[in-house]
């Protein structure tokens, strides 16, 4: 193939949302939800929309055709754990991720830098929303604990495989996610959390425009190395914690220096995420001070989201497209969503109930096996169970977008809301 046979990830812009914003989002969301459609040169993904998250190269406990008849339209792998196993060439030498994967769609892959600092420099393998009743080595490792150290050019880090030394700096990340081939990709950076002094976040935030550079000019070097291959859309990632001015300042960053590529004809940010520690109260503020900054033609992901709260207030804010691997991780423990709230198959009382896990939500599963059945197999410790509650939660929550997605252009997205999740909360929202 020849230079210019691919085209480049696009986003077309479809309805704004005028609706009123709930308690809790600091009043700003209303101004920036919308759907629209991201075109990529291995298919359209329509916004808003939920992105199932595989890890290595696989959702866990599914194939790839299971994961497609949930609804998704596209899925995230991890740069870190591929880069680690198998390694990046070898998913080169497949033809890029989505055919190693055998997934007929869109791809994203994160840059690394979350997996790098969360499994490096904290403990968790997601950020912590608030700190209440947390001490900081719940949180973050002590210095001497670390398995990561940031420096000016980039990353150490000890791999969680076998504890080999390693190094992530912006080039490396860009080097690494060229050869994954995914058709959406994000710019190193470098996650702080919710601990972090207001100087080092500022530090941080510098640094990661610093990368942000680093990684446009490897990015184009990249592309035009690799005519072959088929074009890949680079997105800035925006930090700053819970400061305004620091995640405004960000956002404009990315924005002048993805503009000044442009200008000089090289490739900008195709769109852009937005990433790090926050407080579940502020989401909805601090994402409405980003898209306030962001160019409107772009498309912007919110990284690690997936309360059906947190989804709405998003939305409502501006994020069009959204990644956890919380409904996966919760499915393998036997927690399920339902329209009445979240429940937990592993509980005595589903011996006997012999319904569906949600008749009206419908799906597969629902439609197939009864909650004792399913309890019988968590406590079987087979396997099965595992699959049958990841489908549930994949259809549950990829479904919950879409029909935010179809609200918002039938105009009814505020009666949707409102009665979606004044059901889901009357009990807490929480596992019963």
């Amino acid at each position: 193939m020849t230079e210019g046979t691919f085209h480049d990830t696009t986003f077309e812009l479809g309805t704004r949302l005028e609706a009123t914003p709930r308690n809790g989002d600091g009043g700003h969301g209303a101004r920036h939800g919308r759907t629209g459609v991201i075109h990529t040169p291995h298919g359209d993904i329509a916004t808003p929309a939920f992105i199932p998250v595989g890890t290595k190269a696989s959702v866990k406990t599914l194939t790839p055709e299971q994961v497609r008849d949930a609804g998704a339209q596209a899925v995230l792998s991890n740069a870190y754990h591929l880069y680690l196993q198998p390694g990046p060439d070898i998913v080169d030498e497949a033809g890029g991720v989505a055919a190693f994967e055998n997934w007929h769609g869109p791809t994203y892959t994160d840059s690394g830098g979350f997996q790098v600092m969360s499994l490096g420099v904290g403990f968790k393998k997601v950020l912590a929303m608030s700190t209440d009743g947390l001490k900081e080595h719940d949180i973050r490792a002590r210095g001497k604990d670390r398995w990561a150290h940031v420096d000016e050019e980039g990353v150490n880090f000890r791999s969680v495989i076998d504890g080999s030394k390693h190094r992530f700096t912006p080039e490396i990340s860009m080097q690494i996610q060229h050869q994954l081939g995914a058709d959406i990709m994000f710019a190193f950076d470098e996650l702080t959390t919710l601990l972090d002094t207001r100087l080092y976040q500022e530090q941080s935030v510098e640094r990661t425009h610093r990368w942000a550079q680093r990684c446009l000019d490897e990015h184009d070097r990249l592309t035009r190395a690799r005519v072959d291959k088929p074009l890949q859309s680079l997105w800035g990632v925006v930090q700053g914690a819970q400061y305004e001015d620091l995640r405004r300042q960000a956002a404009r960053g990315l924005v002048e220096l993805s503009d000044a590529a442009e200008a000089e004809g090289r490739r900008g940010f195709g769109g852009y995420g937005i990433g790090g520690a926050l407080e579940k109260e502020n989401l909805g503020t601090i994402v409405s001070w980003v898209c306030d900054e962001l160019p409107e033609l772009k498309p912007r992901h919110l990284l690690g989201i997936s309360e059906p709260d947190d989804l709405f207030v998003a939305v409502e804010a501006g994020a069009d497209t959204f990644d956890c691997v919380a409904p996966t991780r919760l499915g393998r423990r036997g927690g399920v969503y339902t329209l009445d709230g979240r429940i937990n198959l592993t509980n005595a009382r589903f011996t006997r109930d012999f319904t569906p896990i949600d008749a009206e939500l419908g799906g597969y599963v629902s439609e197939n096996y009864t909650r004792a059945y399913i309890h019988h197999l968590l406590k079987a410790k087979e396997f099965l169970a595992g699959t049958l509650c990841t489908l549930h939660n994949l259809h549950f929550m990829i479904g919950l977008v879409d029909k935010i997605r179809w609200s918002i252009d039938n105009g009814d997205y505020e009666a949707f809301r409102d009665d979606f999740l004044g059901r889901y909360y009357a009990t807490g929202g929480r596992a019963q």
